[in-house]
């Protein structure tokens, strides 16, 4: 019987501070609870969002797609 492996695929979340007005949608709508409000503002003056779980995240863009400054992207993790 052959032994089925699986592997994990890794992202890297690129968050954009200076573009980011802190709207939460990135954070509030994520599946995996990947997200939450940093502590410090951006140049703008808002709470931009900060990774709190790297190995939750599944890639599925939605945080990208909702952005409406395009301050944030997931990319494969660079190896």
């Amino acid at each position: 019987m052959a032994k089925e492996t699986t592997t994990k695929k890794q992202w890297d979340i690129v968050i954009i501070e200076p573009r980011c007005k802190g709207c939460g949608n990135c954070i509030e709508f994520c599946p995996r609870n990947v997200l939450e409000f940093a502590d410090h503002f951006n140049k703008l003056g808002y709470h931009p969002p900060r990774v709190k779980s790297p190995d939750n995240c599944i890639g599925c863009h939605l945080c990208e797609y909702l952005c409406p400054e395009f301050a944030i992207f997931v990319k494969p993790k660079s190896t």
